[in-house]
């Protein structure tokens, strides 16, 4: 019987014949450990679990030893407890009424009384020392930080002047003196239709609402893209209200492509610098490539699991392969 189980190994597994051996000693080692316990409780008999008499007077006197000694509980009256005030939960703080506001005009401590945080009152102070505007309730939300739901509240109570009486204020505000007139230079040309993918700063500050900080701001964050693809990107830039935006939509154009990445050659830190793609996507992007090879199409970008459709689309007009 061993020698048949011997042979039968032998044949199956290809071994030689100590090897075989090995296994048969190494396969009953294995049943021994899996079924010796069962094996041993059996056989052998369980200790006997009764108490000697002996054991249990004394057992019986050590327990009457603790009784004897246990401190007595205190008692508790109810003049006990009239010391400690109940506790209750704290209601929550109530939200501030609002009331009529002008954003333009308001102060730090009167954007507080609103309820709004004071990182938000300042943000909106160097918001406006900075040459903005709101010109409609809407432009309060392009605040960086402000939760729509303190928008919703304070918009019915957001007052500004129609555009005539905002044009007679500054009217009335003008100093009455008998200096001549500023020079013919001094004001703004008149703006013309444009390239915004050439564009410079001088063709942004003709526009209503834009200055020299905002166009230079504007130039660059187009020559970080490699340019504009289409007109729905201007609402990416940070600190354009919606004159502005209205400006750049009416003059401004796209006409010249865009300078594209090739994703094949560039290094991480060249795919880095475009405003769509943080560091860590552009060196994954490189180390798949490395592993994997040439990128022939933006849909191989798919494969990378940090880079979801929405962005691949996104980024696809701006890539060379």
């Amino acid at each position: 019987m061993f020698q048949r189980l011997l042979v039968a190994i032998r044949d199956e597994f290809g071994v030689s014949r100590s090897q075989a051996r090995g296994f048969m000693v190494l396969a009953a080692l294995m049943v021994l450990c899996w079924f010796g316990p069962f094996l041993v409780g059996r056989l052998l008999p369980l200790p006997s679990s009764e108490i000697s008499q002996a054991d249990r007077q004394t057992a019986d006197s050590l327990v009457a030893v603790l009784e004897s000694i246990q401190p007595e509980q205190p008692t508790y009256s109810p003049k006990n407890y009239a010391n400690y005030p109940s506790k209750t939960p704290e209601s929550p703080r109530p939200l501030p009424e609002p009331f009529p506001f002008d954003p333009n005009t308001a102060t730090i401590q009167q954007l507080q009384a609103l309820g709004m945080p004071t990182f938000i009152a300042e943000r909106i102070e160097k918001y406006r020392s900075k040459g903005g505007k709101f010109r409609k309730k809407e432009d309060l939300q392009r605040i960086y930080g402000l939760q729509p739901t303190l928008y919703q509240r304070l918009e019915r109570y957001i007052s500004l002047p129609a555009p005539s009486e905002r044009n007679a204020t500054t009217a009335a505000s003008a100093p009455t003196s008998s200096l001549p007139a500023p020079p013919a230079f001094a004001k703004k040309a008149a703006p013309a239709p444009f390239d915004i993918n050439t564009a410079d700063t001088t063709q942004l500050i003709r526009l209503k609402g834009i200055g020299s900080k905002l166009a230079a701001r504007i130039v660059k964050f187009r020559d970080g893209l490699g340019g504009f693809i289409s007109v729905t990107q201007y609402n990416e830039i940070f600190g354009l209200d919606s004159l502005a935006l209205s400006e750049l939509n009416h003059w401004a154009a796209v006409r010249t492509p865009v300078q594209k990445i090739n994703i094949n050659t560039a290094s991480a830190e060249d795919i880095d610098r475009h405003p769509y793609i943080s560091k860590r996507q552009a060196e994954i992007i490189v180390r798949y490539r490395e592993q994997h090879g040439a990128y022939k199409s933006a849909q191989e970008l798919l494969n990378i699991k940090i880079l979801d459709e929405k962005l691949v689309s996104k980024i696809a007009p701006y890539l060379a392969f």
